[in-house]
This record gives structure tokens, sequence and C-alpha cells, in this order.
């Protein structure tokens, strides 16, 4: 993992700026993106528990229906902290809106990490390819829930979360290239892009928002 930034975390518009500007040097279609794309803005989350909860309770959720829930969520007391949880009725965590997965999901979690296993600590001084083997050999802990871990959370600079549909679709229009049937093709892709890769992904979430809320190009 790549140091050499201003900032060890992609944590302003002035560190992300930098690593968008070899961005560009690397792969020249990415220029037009970011014209388009305007500010890149930075996305931070809390590491830790708290952190790869979150995520897990956005998945495959709009943005307000994942905002709404883990406010909810965030609210019941204990639910932050791994040993609270665990002490948490299955009924209470449900009725911030968590699915029966969900609840089962981040418990598994819980577990492990109140049993040592899990140790998320380590995970911003492991190579990234490191990090998300360490992260997925655990139950409940899918790639795509890796990779934006470490990026959000754990600060790393060279993650893509090819598996995401928006950055996909984001893809596909901004490089002008046929939508492609496997995840593998779009990573390969960003394998060039290396080892800028999370402010790629960056770029190409806010290009996405651009497109979705002022064209209504992609859905």
């Amino acid at each position: 993992m790549s140091r050499s930034f201003p900032s060890p975390r992609l944590d302003s518009p002035d560190a992300i700026a930098v690593h968008l500007e070899h961005l560009v040097r690397l792969d020249p279609r990415l220029a037009l993106v970011r014209e388009r794309a305007g500010l890149v803005m930075p996305r931070i989350a809390e590491p830790g528990f708290a952190g790869i909860v979150r995520i897990i309770c956005g998945q495959q959720l709009s943005v307000a229906s994942a905002n709404a829930i883990w406010g909810r969520f965030a609210a019941i007391d204990g639910a932050l902290d791994p040993m609270g949880y665990l002490g948490l009725e299955e009924a209470v965590v449900r009725a911030s809106g968590f699915s029966a997965g969900k609840f089962t999901t981040v418990r598994t979690i819980a577990t492990a990490i109140a049993n040592g296993e899990l140790e998320l600590s380590r995970l911003e001084d492991l190579p990234p390819e490191e990090a998300v083997a360490y992260l997925t050999a655990h139950k409940g802990i899918g790639q795509w829930t890796a990779e934006v871990y470490l990026m959000f959370c754990a600060g790393h600079q060279d993650v893509f979360p090819a598996g995401d549909l928006a950055l996909q679709k984001a893809m596909v229009h901004g490089l002008g290239i046929e939508a492609l049937p496997r995840i593998g093709q779009y990573r390969n892709i960003a394998s060039a892009w290396a080892p800028h890769r999370a402010a790629a992904a960056l770029l190409f979430w806010r290009y996405y928002a651009v497109l979705k809320s002022r064209e209504g190009v992609v859905a």
C-alpha cells in the first residue's frame, strides 16, 4: 500500500486531487470523467465494529433507507459494541429495520471480535490483498463489504470494490465500453489504476451521482 501522498488516507479533497492527477496520467480517458464529476469529496467512516456494521446495514438499500435504519440502530444501548450487541435480543435489533440475515451476520462478526478471532485494527498495515483475504475468511464478510471497509474505515488507497453496481454503471458510461458480464472484467480494468484505485472508486461514484441526478442517464 502506497504511503507517498499528502495523507495516508483519502481524507481531504486536496489529497484526492493528487491521486486523480496520477490517475489521469495513467488513463487519459479519466480526464473527461473527472471534469464531469466535479469536486470529489472524501468518504470516511468510523473504524472498528461500528464501521463494519454500518456497511452491512447499508447493503442493498438506498442511502435514505440505510441512514434511517442506522439512526434507529445506533440509538440502541450497546449496539455499537461487540459485547453489547451480543447481549441484545433479536427482536430489539430487527425493530430498527435490520433483516434476520443482517442480524445474524453482525452477531457472527461480533462473536469473532469478542473471541479475538477478528482484529480490525490489524487492517491498516496489511497490504490490500491480504487485508481482503483476512476479512473474507470470516463468515458473513464478503468481498464487497471487505473492500468498502478497507476504503472508508481503514484508509486503504489501492482498493476498488468492482462488484459495486453503481461503479460498474459509471465505468460503462464514463469509459464508453459495453456492459461486462463478470465482476473480474471490471476488476481487470481497474488494475491499471493501481496504486490509486480507491480514488478511482470515489471518482466513479461521484460521476455516477452526477449522471443520475442531472441527466437521468443511468438507473
